[in-house]
């Protein structure tokens, strides 16, 4: 069987039990535990084991598995079914690389590595059945053998609570581990800041619930450091959520659906009835005050934001962090945070890395680019959202092509942040333009799929020109096929179509404002 890779895995953990003894107790709670915590995994159908042979399709799904958690209770031994698929993870712990990860449920493990006791009588009943080669029982005793030698968990007395939590710690922070190490070249510049809001802001030492802003200009990257930290020491909560966007979210949904998105992620619970504001501020001072939660909100732009989803200490259980960032210090300091961390500009070393990975898929800008790129470098002066920008502009682009870029950036030295990102726009075609701006001013947040007949009846191609906005990060698409554009970004759209005619809202090509429409239909003055 060829080794698997990383790409190929299906599943995150593979569930193997006996049924009779654990599926209805040790097995449902953690299968629960594991799903709430995104951790994608394998439990067969009870169905499946009213067969007497095992199916392909489970055996596959070992093959497509990441890890292997065996739970080794009483009647293990005494299934065939059981047997089999401990052979076949064995097998895969050794060709793909499978982590293997014992539980002996009311078992002792010293009983599972002799072979003694239960275990001796059920390779004994093997033996006598003509259904079941010598060869099969030996390979299940050395596989059982093999496992039992492996540190796991032994569940008896203790609360199986805090042994399910144990696991889901080990696997979540391990599969954080290796995510991080995929996209490290996305964060240039930001362990150091990582390190030092958890050292200086974050460390449980501390004691007490602790409220810790994150503060600095649009496009700074306060969005990314509060995710790192957020997938960093999510594990170490009985909860966690975080709630992105807030400010826009606030205008396109409410206050109370906010309300609901941060109890429906801490509590786990799909249908959370709040039906206005005050309500909801009751039910998360209620839910959540003995629970230790890690909570980010994200973007935050107003009090009655913070108001209505973190407005007190004493709303969360003991050795719960709560992060907000925000573009408003005033905001932070008005609602009673412990500490604000001002994320700042990135050093020249940093910016001309992540200006490289950008423009260059590399760490190194190539030889004859380095004076250039130091020049667009020290024109982003340290933003990363720039940076970016700008890299990805000039990607697999000529020298010439080069200069004529950075003659047009000096050209217009007086020019902020907004009039940097219009250079992306500048070289797109009409269409691609005409689609950025619609979705600067209508889309922005909404699924690609949904969208995609009404923009491809525009004439935008969208299977073709998503892409482009793509390739220029002007826009993203996250697993769930939202379009997600920056704020800065966004802006720059909104004021490209209110320039068409800064003071007459019926002379521009799109109205997304309320007061706008109203104007133009109560004046009639659209053209």
């Amino acid at each position: 069987m060829p080794a698997a890779s990383s790409s190929s895995w299906k599943f995150d953990v593979f569930l193997s039990f006996c049924g009779v003894d654990t599926r209805k107790n040790f097995i449902d709670h953690l299968y629960t535990a594991l799903k709430q915590k995104g951790i994608i995994t394998f439990r067969d159908d009870e169905k499946l084991e009213r067969g007497k042979y095992i199916s392909q399709e489970l055996l596959k799904a070992i093959e497509r598995s990441k890890y292997a958690i065996i739970v080794l209770s009483e009647n293990y031994a005494s299934s065939r079914w059981c047997l089999i698929e401990l052979a076949k993870i064995v097998e895969c712990m050794k060709e793909t690389k499978l982590t293997v990860l014992p539980v002996f449920y009311h078992v002792d493990p010293s009983h599972v590595r002799n072979q003694t006791g239960a275990l001796l009588e059920a390779f004994a009943k093997h033996q006598k059945d003509p259904k079941v080669s010598l060869e099969d029982v030996q390979e299940w005793k050395a596989a059982l053998k093999e496992v039992g030698n492996i540190s796991g968990w032994h569940v008896s007395d203790s609360h199986e609570s805090l042994d399910i939590q144990q696991i889901l710690k080990k696997i979540f922070s391990e599969l954080n581990c290796k995510f991080s190490n995929i996209v490290s070249k996305d964060l240039v510049g930001i362990d150091s800041c990582v390190k030092e809001v958890l050292d200086l802001y974050l460390d449980e030492g501390l004691g007490g619930v602790r409220f810790v802003g994150v503060c600095g200009m649009g496009g700074m990257g306060k969005t990314t450091l509060a995710q790192e930290i957020f997938k960093r020491i999510s594990n170490n909560f009985e909860a966690s959520s975080f709630i992105d966007n807030v400010r826009e979210e606030t205008r396109n949904q409410g206050l109370v659906s906010l309300q609901k998105q941060l109890l429906s992620k801490i509590l786990m619970e799909s249908e959370i009835k709040i039906w206005n504001f005050s309500e909801g501020i009751n039910v998360i001072g209620n839910r959540l005050r003995n629970i230790k939660v890690l909570i980010v909100l994200d973007d935050v732009d107003g009090e009655e934001q913070l108001e209505a989803l973190a407005g007190n200490h004493d709303w969360f259980g003991p050795g719960s962090r709560i992060i907000v960032t925000s573009r408003d210090s005033h905001v932070l300091r008005r609602r009673g945070m412990n500490f604000i961390y001002t994320v700042n500009g990135l050093n020249d070393n940093d910016a001309l890395e992540l200006f490289s990975w950008s423009a260059f898929k590399k760490l190194h800008p190539e030889e004859d680019y380095v004076d250039l790129s130091k020049d667009f470098v020290n024109y982003a002066n340290g933003l990363p959202l720039a940076l970016k920008v700008l890299g990805s502009l000039l990607f697999d682009k000529e020298i010439d092509e080069w200069k004529s870029a950075r003659a047009k950036l000096k050209a217009e030295p007086d020019r902020k942040i907004l009039d940097i990102l219009k250079i992306s726009y500048d070289g797109l075609m009409n269409t691609q333009r005409d689609l950025f701006l619609d979705i600067a001013c209508f889309f922005k947040g909404k699924n690609k799929d949904c969208i995609r007949d009404i923009i491809k009846s525009f004439g935008y191609y969208p299977e073709y020109n998503i892409g482009v906005l793509i390739d220029k990060s002007l826009i993203t698409i996250n697993e769930e096929g939202t379009i997600l554009m920056h704020d800065l970004l966004q802006e720059m759209g909104q004021e490209i179509v209110r320039q068409e005619s800064p003071k007459e809202p019926g002379g521009r090509s799109r109205l997304w404002l309320y007061k706008d429409v109203l104007y133009v239909l109560k004046n009639n003055t659209v053209s």
